[in-house]
């Protein structure tokens, strides 16, 4: 088993992430001891809680008198109730709780006890390519395509297929309808579908809106939705510039290149070309930026830059409100000069930042104002950014 980098709190906390993610395996491997673990997947667990939650506190309090340091409940976001007794415990007794779930939305919408401060939040993210490394170096080309979900590393190209479209039918599509987060069906899936398809493009809700035959409202509820069930991830535009006027609205990145090529039937169907791999190679550079700043307990904001002209810079980010790095992202085997344009007209308005270009070139160069880096080097990087 891959040995995965979030490290564990010595106290409470939430973890939070997309299904199968490998939330579970993890705190499995954790072999925490004395320990108590319920999962209300189980619908034996979950019925005789959900009926009575004081419940829970009862026989909780039981374990702690036994010796049980640490109790954990998974899939908590399906009786949010649970927190309150959870409240109480803590209150009461030196017993600490980890709290795992696929969708803070669930606890959000049903003012769920969220403990307080009593409680650290960690996020489980599939795979890095630090984790996956620990075999052997996958190929980009492969994370481009099928993604990091942990069960895809352990199937053949045609099983992993079929799970990445299991995974899209069955939770993307089916299992957030039937926990009421979506009432309407046919708007919800030709919405996935544009969002896949414009992965890493500008999102105008209005405009989306229109394709999907959806109201503009109920566009942003659904991008509300994939954060909260932590399927995607918003990057805002920076909006401050001395001399330049600048575009507001966001970009929204899937969190899997897998699930997203399975939206778009991509999986299989040969040789992806050149401007789509471009789109997942930048969509797949953030997703693991993000990942690693989390791992890290980074409290970093990323964005991304872009003026009414056009010049663009993929991701800046940003640290106690200062800008510390701007960076393009290139899958092209060249990169020159007119790669640059966009960090040019950033570098005007911020000279002191650094301006970067990940690219799929084997060695380091510098191109003016702008160091070129391999994206592995790139991902090293932020394994060692300081706070």
């Amino acid at each position: 088993m891959l040995k995965r980098i979030l490290a564990p709190p010595h106290h409470s906390f939430f973890l939070l992430g997309p299904r199968q993610t490998g939330k579970s395996t993890w705190i499995r491997s954790l072999q925490i001891e004395p320990s108590w673990m319920i999962n209300l997947l189980k619908s034996d667990q979950f019925f005789k809680y959900v009926r009575d939650p004081s419940q829970f506190r009862r026989e909780a309090k039981e374990k702690i008198h036994s010796g049980c340091e640490w109790i954990i409940i998974d899939e908590v976001q399906r009786i949010p109730e649970l927190l309150n007794e959870v409240h109480l415990l803590m209150e009461e007794y030196d017993c600490n709780f980890i709290l795992s779930g696929s969708s803070a939305r669930k606890l959000k919408q049903k003012g769920a006890n969220m403990l307080g401060g009593r409680a650290l939040k960690r996020y489980m993210h599939p795979f890095t390519v630090s984790e996956l490394s620990q075999d052997s170096p996958p190929s980009l080309d492969d994370l481009l395509i099928w993604g990091t979900l942990p069960a895809i590393w352990k199937y053949s190209r045609k099983d992993a297929r079929d799970h990445l479209k299991s995974y899209v039918e069955v939770y993307l599509r089916e299992e957030i309808l039937q926990e009421a987060l979506v009432r309407n069906i046919g708007g919800y899936t030709r919405f996935l579908d544009l969002v896949a398809a414009y992965c890493g493009e500008i999102v105008h809700f209005t405009s989306v809106g229109k394709e999907a035959g959806i109201p503009t409202r109920t566009v942003q509820s659904y991008f509300e939705i994939l954060e909260d069930t932590l399927l995607a991830i918003r990057l805002p535009a920076w909006r401050k510039s001395p001399t330049k006027s600048l575009l507001s609205h966001p970009k929204i990145y899937l969190f899997d290149n897998g699930v997203t090529n399975s939206l778009c039937h991509r999986l299989g169907s040969g040789e992806i070309d050149a401007k789509v791999r471009g789109r997942l190679f930048e969509q797949f550079m953030i997703q693991e930026t993000r990942r690693i700043l989390d791992y890290r307990n980074l409290d970093f904001a990323l964005y991304y830059w872009r003026t009414n002209h056009g010049a663009e810079v993929d991701l800046l980010i940003e640290s106690d409100g200062q800008l510390i790095h701007a960076i393009e992202f290139k899958s092209g085997r060249r990169v020159s000069t007119s790669d640059i344009s966009g960090l040019r007209s950033f570098h005007e308005d911020y000279p002191q930042v650094s301006c970067t270009i990940v690219s799929t070139m084997e060695e380091p160069f510098t191109l003016d104002f702008v160091s070129v880096i391999p994206w592995r080097m790139y991902l090293d990087l932020l394994q060692n950014l300081s706070p």
